[in-house]
Parts: structure tokens; C-alpha cells; sequence
């Protein structure tokens, strides 16, 4: 990125980049462009029909109100188009229903499960309250501390069951680490109002390459967020009922497509749907945290010695490096609400704020509470139940307190993915607007959700749950690298970007940025090091090979824009083959029609009086297996009349697409100036069941004519009347 998206305070405008709206689709034409375009239209000879000219009203106003029903219409005549001023139709929203009885189905399901289409108009409406947004936003980085400090302990406990006291003063160094890159992030909310992720504040300050590493990165942690989080919910679930252990795998698979349906309704029905379990399982915790914190008291807080485990390796400064590294996976999700500014009701950026103060100090307390309960109680990381389980039934040895407790965990876990539902599509979509990604990411769905990257995600980190069979501890290690990565590339831009502002109080900001890059550089090392092996090779490897991938999608979306910009007519265009494709103006352009016969019937008949029809020179063209066959063709063709040229091309080894189709091609080679406008005669079936009785040669000819540079390959319908 070069620019794109940036702002510079909380009262910036609203730049390309950073803006969420439907018509991303479709950016404006720059000044250059727009020169050019008027330089092409001067330069037009009348070579379109005035609109009082054409056969019918194009405002369809003689139609009325009821126009008569139609295929698309059988049932009831109902108004497809309103008109409004100054002669503008409006689409309504019966318009959006496919004519076909299987497209109609398809449109009732998809409606009964995520609900009617939304207007462009609603999106504005389709934004989230604070109360709404903490759970939704925050429900990545409050879940994981159901296996973030547990993570941190099962590598302590590798050194002994003497060196679980670290935890307490690393988790010391982890909740000074939340504050400084939560305090970081506060500060970028204000200078990016609309929405910056790290692919921006990287790429705005440290240059496109930068953004890209962070862009790959933020990919990963989003897909891994759904994968862990599933599993670890999943895992929670199996420690309750473990009559459901084989099962883990499919139950996962199971919730990434609920998940996926819940927010493909849409942001506020999906913000609505998580409200309620997130809330839950704050409570559960602070319960849990109370009620275990007067036991330790009535014990004069005296841990209690936790089961010895013997050590399988020695304690070193690279395993404590490790432990923290590990715990520090409870940081997820922390960026999520600087991305998603524009989520928020007005003001954006300052309800942004105050909800990412809340989640740093729920976060703080939760976790910090968390790891000195576990060191009260003498709890030991065990294979077949998680910590926070063995923690709810110590605390809570009778009673539905346990159940609740681990059901309000298990929920959140298995709904924590929705914040990467949330921020990976608008990651894509930022990165779709400079060229980085697939342009079908700027779409938004019927519900105005980005559907595609919601698609994209939820396949991927299926396909990653499959792969690693639904284990937690397989897949942390690849976690950490690629979310520290983006949070220390995000936080080096905010130094260049005060450095470079220098407003009021930048050294104090750029300082906090710094040192909350510092720190998250740190946990990057020492993760990208200690877990290389153990798996985080994954992402080492593949964050360079998704850079490469992101800069190859740019370089073809950099030719497709050369290739299609707008030019004036006096500059020179392209030659040789491609010259018939630089022909911009009616007086420019030679045609030759020609259509393919392979035997005289109807629906020839009216592909060649299209053809002769356009006025243009015509050429009919007709394989034939052998000379015989194409003497009775000439004679049949003298019989009708031969009012069009006709050759005729002998195919002794039967085949018709490639012969014809090199033919087509010698014929353009002779004129590259001409445009050859194919006509294809295409007979309709009504019925799917009866498309196999055809040889569809016309699909087969189409594909084959389609590379073809200066070939237009029109075809001509011939519908079957029953």
C-alpha cells in the first residue's frame, strides 16, 4: 500500500482503503481516465441510438405497475422495477428471485436460513453498540484464557513440578505485556478512525512489503483462531461427556459451519446471536475466581503442593522463553476491534476505544486470576481434563456450578472463532481494494456480509482442524508467530507514523508503540525459535509463501488494469494479434461474421438470418467427416439458395472444435484488424435430465473460441416447445 487508507486523527475523512461500503466494487475512474474517456466520446461518429430511438421505453413506464406475467413471473404479476427521478429504475426486491423452480428453491432455503436481503441503504443501520461489540470482539481474546495459562504451564511442568511457581511471575511479565500492546492499540484507533489492522498501519508506514508480511500473518492467526478455539471448545466439551471423544473431529467440523450460517446473517443478527455467551462465561470465571479465591483465603492463601511430576527436561532460560511465549497466546484477538472501527456506532473511534479498554482489563484480571487460582489449588496440566475443568470441580465439588461453569466455557470457546468471522473478511476486503487479494472479497452477500471471506475462512480452518484431528496442543504452536508478527510490525508503523506526524505528545506515543513493539518482537523470536520444530516451521514457511502469492495477484491485477485503462484515441494501441481488441470506436471496426453449420434445420436457419441480419460480411462454415458427406451438404446448400459464402472443411479424423477453431484462428491472422463475430445456434432444453441427450457441442466450441484474441463468439437460442 502507498497511502491508501490512511488518516491521520480522529477527525480524518474517510479514505480509499479503509471506507466498508457496497460500491467498493466499483471505484471511480481517476482524472487521467476520465480525460481520456471524454477524448473517446468526442471522437464517437453516432455510433450509438439516442435513447427516443430505441423500440421501447427503457424506463419501462408503459408497462404500469402490474406488467404481464412472464417465466419469471408465472405465478402472480408483481412490479420487478420502480421508477424514480430522473429516470433512474430501481431493482425491487422480488427482481432478485431466479425465473427456474430449482432457483426459486434455492432462494426460499437460503432465506429461510439467513434471513431476506438486505438493501445497500441498511448497512449504515447493520453497526454494533458497545454492549453489542465487547462480546463479539472480545469473545477471541476472554476465551482464550480457558487455555492460555494452561498452555504456559504444560511446558513449565516439562521441568518438574517444582517449576510450576514460575507462573506467577510470568504471568506478571504476560499482563504488563497485555497492557502495553492493549495501550499501543488504543492509540491506533484514533489515528486510523476507519478501521486499521496491522496489513494497514504496516503497509501506510513501513511500505507494501510490510504490510503484505503482516497481511500473511494476521491470515494465519485468523485461521487458527477458528481451528484452536473450536478445538480447545470442543476439547472442553469431551472433558464433561468424554463418551464423545471419537466424536471430537465432526463436532468441530459441525460448529465451523454453524458459525459460518450465523454470520453469513449477517453483523448485527451474529453479533446478537454471541451476546449472551460471552456474558456467560465472564460470569462463570469471576464466580470461579471469587469462590476459589475464599477458599485460598480460609487456607491463609498457603498453595497446595501440587502431584509430583518428574522432570523429562532440565530448567533453562529457553524453556521459561517457551512457557511465556506459550501463555502469551491469550493475547489473540487483541487487535480485533482496531480493524473493525467502522463496526461501530458514532462516534466509531471513541466507542472503539472504550470497548478495547474493557477488554484489556477483563483480560488482565481473568488471566492473571486464572494462573494464581491454578497455583493455589496445586494444580498439575493432565492429558484427559483441562485445567480450568480441574479447577471448577475442585472449587465446586457439588452442585450444577461445575456443569455451568464448563458449559459457559465450552460455548465460548466453540463461538470465540467469531471474531476471526468478523475480522478475516475485512482483512481480504482492505486487501481486494489495493490488488492483493481476489477482487470477488470486495463483495458483499445478501445480508451485506462479506459471504466470500466468510466462505474462505471457514474452509480453511475446517481443513486445518481435519489435518491436525482436532488437538489443541498441535496446533498453539503455530499460533503465536504469525498474531506476533502482525502485532510487531503493526506497532514498529506507529512509531514511523508518529515520527513522521509529529503532533502533540508524539514522543510519549511513539514510545508506548515502541515499547509494545519491542515486547511482541520479543515473543516472536523466542516462539519463531523454541516452537520451530514443534511446528511452527508451518508458518515461518508459509508467511514468505503467501507474500509472494498476495504480490503475484497484484502484478495480474496491474496488467488486467494496463490492459483495460482508458487511452485517448491518438495514442498508439496495441498491435498484431490483439489489434482488433484496441478498436474503441464504432467507425474502427471490420467485421466478419461467420456461423457454423453442421446440418440445415431450424435452428441454422436462424443463426444464419441473425447473422445476414447485422448487415455485416457473412461466411458459413461446415465440417464434415469425409468428401461425400460434404458434396450433399454443397448440394443442400444450393438447394436453399446459397445466399451466404460457404466453405466447407473435410475432418478425416471426425474431429470438429479444432479444426475449426485453428481455422478460425488462420482467418484471423490473415486480418488482424478484423473482428470475428462468431455465431453459434444453440438449442434450449427445458429439463436438466435431458441435457445429457445432447452433444452440447456449441459449450465445447464456445470454450475452445473464448482464448481466441478478436473473436466474438455470440450464440443464438433455439428454445424446444413442448
Amino acid at each position: 500500500m502507498t497511502g491508501d487508507g490512511r488518516a491521520d486523527g480522529h477527525d480524518g475523512g474517510a479514505e480509499r482503503g479503509t471506507v466498508v461500503t457496497p460500491s467498493a466494487e466499483f471505484p471511480p475512474l481517476r482524472p487521467d481516465e476520465l480525460r481520456a474517456l471524454r477524448r473517446i466520446g468526442e471522437a464517437w461518429r453516432g455510433g450509438a441510438s439516442r435513447t427516443d430511438a430505441l423500440p421501447v421505453d427503457p424506463t419501462l413506464r408503459r408497462h404500469g405497475e402490474r406488467p404481464a406475467p412472464t417465466r419469471f413471473g408465472r405465478l402472480a404479476p408483481i412490479a420487478m422495477f420502480r421508477v424514480e427521478e430522473p429516470d433512474e429504475l430501481v431493482a425491487a426486491e422480488p427482481a432478485n428471485v431466479p425465473g427456474s423452480r430449482f432457483g426459486r428453491s434455492v432462494t426460499r432455503l437460503r432465506r429461510a436460513l439467513f434471513g431476506p436481503p438486505l438493501s445497500s441503504a441498511a448497512v449504515l443501520y447493520e453497526r454494533m453498540r458497545k454492549t453489542v461489540a465487547l462480546p463479539v470482539l472480545s469473545s477471541d481474546l476472554l476465551s482464550s484464557v480457558a487455555y492460555g495459562p494452561e498452555a504456559m504451564l504444560a511446558v513449565l511442568v516439562l521441568a518438574g513440578s517444582g517449576a510450576l511457581g514460575l507462573s506467577l511471575p510470568l504471568a506478571v511479565g504476560l499482563a504488563v505485556l497485555m497492557v502495553a500492546v492493549g495501550a499501543s492499540y488504543r492509540q491506533t484507533i484514533p489515528a486510523y478512525p476507519h478501521g486499521a489492522g496491522s496489513y494497514i498501519v504496516a503497509g501506510d508506514n513501513l511500505g507494501p512489503r510490510a504490510g503484505l508480511v503482516a497481511a500473511a500473518g494476521l491470515i494465519l492467526d485468523y485461521v487458527l483462531t477458528v481451528a484452536v478455539s473450536v478445538a480447545a471448545g470442543v476439547q472442553a466439551v469431551t472433558s464433561a461427556l468424554p463418551a464423545l471423544t471419537p466424536l471430537a473431529v465432526p463436532l468441530g467440523v459441525l460448529v465451523i459451519a454453524l458459525l459460518l450460517a450465523g454470520n453469513l446473517r449477517g453483523v448485527r443478527v451474529a453479533g446478537n446471536l454471541f451476546v449472551l455467551p460471552t456474558y456467560a462465561f465472564v460470569v462463570a470465571v469471576v464466580a470461579l475466581l471469587l469462590a476459589g479465591g475464599f477458599q485460598a483465603a480460609a487456607r491463609g492463601f498457603t498453595p497446595v503442593p501440587p502431584d509430583p511430576v518428574p522432570a523429562v527436561e532440565g530448567l533453562s532460560l529457553l524453556l521459561v522463553l517457551r512457557a511465556f511465549s506459550s501463555g502469551a497466546v491469550s493475547m489473540t484477538g487483541i487487535e480485533a476491534v482496531s480493524n473493525a472501527v467502522t463496526a461501530f456506532r458514532t462516534p466509531e473511534w471513541r466507542n472503539a476505544r472504550t470497548t478495547l479498554t474493557w477488554m484489556i482489563g477483563m483480560l488482565v484480571v481473568l488471566f492473571a486470576g486464572l494462573t494464581l487460582l491454578f497455583h493455589q489449588a496445586g494444580l498439575v496440566p493432565a492429558s484427559d481434563e483441562t485445567m480450568l475443568s480441574q479447577l471448577a470441580r475442585v472449587t465446586f465439588p457439588s452442585g450444577p456450578w461445575y456443569g455451568l461453569v464448563q458449559a459457559a466455557t465450552a460455548t465460548i470457546l466453540l463461538l470465540a472463532a467469531n471474531t476471526a468471522f468478523n475480522g478475516f473478511p475485512r482483512l481480504l476486503f482492505f486487501m481486494a481494494r489495493d490488488g492483493h487479494a481476489p477482487r470477488r472479497f470486495l463483495h458483499m452477500g445478501d445480508r451485506l456480509a462479506f459471504s466470500n471471506g466468510l466462505l474462505a475462512l471457514a474452509v480453511a480452518a475446517a481443513v486445518i482442524l481435519v489435518a491436525f484431528r482436532g488437538h489443541t496442543e498441535a496446533l498453539i504452536p503455530l499460533y503465536a508467530v504469525g498474531v506476533f508478527l502482525a502485532f510487531t510490525l503493526s506497532q514498529a508503523g506507529m512509531v514511523v507514523h508518529w515520527r513522521r506526524h509529529r503532533g502533540p505528545g508524539w514522543r510519549r506515543r511513539a514510545t508506548l508503540n515502541a515499547v509494545g513493539a519491542t515486547l511482541s518482537g520479543l515473543v516472536l523470536v523466542t516462539a519463531g525459535v523454541s516452537k520451530f520444530t514443534e511446528g511452527a516451521w508451518v508458518v515461518v514457511v508459509a508467511v514468505p509463501l503467501l507474500v509472494l502469492l498476495f504480490r503475484a495477484i497484484q502484478r495480474h491485477y496491474r496488467i488486467l488494469h494496463r490492459s483495460l485503462a482508458l487511452r485517448p484515441p491518438s495514442d498508439a494501441g496495441p498491435s498484431g494479434a490483439a489489434a482488433s481488441e484496441a478498436q474503441e470506436l464504432p467507425q474502427e471496426v471490420r467485421h466478419l461474421v461467420v456461423v457454423p453449420v453442421a446440418r440445415l434445420n431450424r435452428a441454422s436457419l436462424r443463426g444464419l438470418a441473425y447473422a445476414a441480419s447485422l448487415g455485416q460480411p457473412t461466411l458459413a462454415v461446415h465440417i464434415a467427416p469425409e468428401e461425400p458427406e460434404a458434396d450433399r451438404f454443397r448440394e443442400q446448400w444450393r438447394a436453399w439458395g446459397d445466399h451466404v459464402r460457404l466453405e466447407t472443411i473435410v475432418s478425416p479424423y471426425r474431429a470438429v472444435i479444432g479444426p475449426l477453431a485453428h481455422y478460425l484462428e488462420a482467418l484471423h491472422a490473415g486480418r488482424a484488424d478484423l473482428v470475428l463475430t462468431v455465431v453459434v445456434p444453440e438449442v434450449m432444453v427445458r429439463r436438466r435430465w435431458h441435457r445429457p441427450l445432447h452433444s452440447r457441442t456449441e459449450k465445447r466450441l464456445r470454450a475452445a473460441l473464448r482464448p481466441l484474441p478478436g473473436v466474438v463468439v455470440t450464440s443464438v437460442p433455439v428454445h424446444l416447445t413442448e
